[in-house]
């Protein structure tokens, strides 16, 4: 039986675009324990974006910019907007897109996406919104930029299964069992969603894609 980070490593290896500054973010990332999203998680929220035809992207938390790199890397036609509220890591972000040929298509905010000095565009609208930022907060996340999606938009969350700790929270540090709660209860409540249809998908540390269902927003306005 194959061990998994061989397979990991060898599927790395297939990828021509994982270039050398993204192996340049991915030690960087390593060394000082800044979590970055997992290879497999990227690379099927990747093919998801460009199957989708996703041209305008929002992201709540750049952290090193990593993943709006990637996805401004692999969807050349498409802009995408990130937030980010720590000081350093956005600085950090800025230093790492300086060094590609991606700032044309990349916007970085140094922000708390919660606070209300903080207004985007109310005319913009976004094919996709990408959660990754505070766990425990995802469901604030939601609610105040889902308007912001088009219809039969996606908004795609990350980490929602938390090292498999969202199915058995005993398991968990009890540190971190109000955190994993919350992540329970966010689930749970994508899963029923009146406007929204998810599905979860069992790679990496746990997406969850969720799309805008126009036909049931027209039925409710």
């Amino acid at each position: 039986m194959y061990e998994q980070q061989d397979m990991r490593q060898y599927v790395e290896s297939l990828h021509s675009e994982n270039n050398e500054l993204f192996r340049e973010m991915q030690t960087y990332a390593d060394q000082e324990n800044v979590p970055i999203m997992e290879t497999e998680s990227m690379d099927v929220m990747l093919q998801i974006l460009a199957v989708h035809g996703s041209k305008s992207i929002l992201e709540i938390g750049t952290a090193i910019g990593y993943s709006a790199l990637r996805m401004a890397d692999a969807l050349r036609e498409a802009q995408i907007v990130s937030l980010e509220k720590n000081r350093d890591s956005y600085e950090k972000a800025l230093y790492f897109r300086d060094k590609s040929d991606l700032s044309q298509y990349t916007t970085f905010y140094h922000t708390d996406a919660l606070d209300e000095s903080f207004a985007l565009d109310t005319s913009q609208q976004y094919d996709v919104l990408f959660i990754d930022a505070a766990k425990g907060r995802y469901m604030d996340f939601f609610e105040q930029y889902s308007p912001y999606i088009k219809p039969n938009g996606l908004i795609i969350s990350d980490n929602v299964f938390f090292k498999g700790w969202t199915a058995t929270p005993e398991e968990a540090p009890k540190r971190i069992r109000p955190m994993i709660d919350k992540i329970r209860y966010y689930n749970a409540w994508l899963a029923d969603h009146p406007l929204f249809q998810t599905r979860f998908l069992t790679v990496g540390d746990g997406l969850a894609v969720s799309v805008k269902q126009a036909e049931k927003i027209e039925k409710n306005q």
